[in-house]
């Protein structure tokens, strides 16, 4: 009776690795496969668990490090951050009622959204990049620096 609970619990385990690739559940698979044969053999249950432990947490802790750095996807960063404090120009008239607006920023068009929910800015309005919000950068007046 273990052995089917042993090999459920391996393509459990398998499945929710394979809809979350978060390199974690993947070694309890391991040690539940070990367990499974413990299984076959008709080895003690508490056996079985205790090679379930022991080997999900020697896969975890020993092999998790090497796969994550060579299994896992190069990440780029952006610098997204880097725009805030920038001034940008408006390019489609940004109005937080009709959820409308874009400005350009370095060359690059962004969704905006006015900081304050009573303001407008008009297409060729200079306008300062104050915060980001998700995706959209959030805007307010620009008054030129003397």
């Amino acid at each position: 009776m273990e052995a089917y609970i042993w090999i459920a619990l391996f393509v459990v385990l398998l499945i929710v690795e394979g809809l979350t690739m978060g390199l974690t559940t993947i070694w309890f698979a391991g040690g539940a496969l070990v367990a499974f044969i413990l299984a076959l053999f008709n080895v003690n249950v508490y056996v079985q668990i205790g090679a379930f432990l022991v080997v999900s947490l020697a896969l975890l802790f020993g092999t998790r490090p090497w796969a994550k750095k060579y299994l896992s996807g190069k990440r780029y960063g952006t610098n997204y951050d880097g725009v805030i404090g920038k001034v940008a120009k408006v390019v489609e008239k940004v109005d937080n009622y009709n959820a409308t607006g874009l400005v350009a920023v370095n060359g690059v068009e962004w969704t905006a959204r006015a900081e304050n929910d009573n303001e407008t800015f008009e297409p060729g309005t200079l306008v300062k990049v104050s915060n980001i919000n998700g995706v959209k950068l959030i805007i307010t007046k620009y008054f030129e620096e003397q």
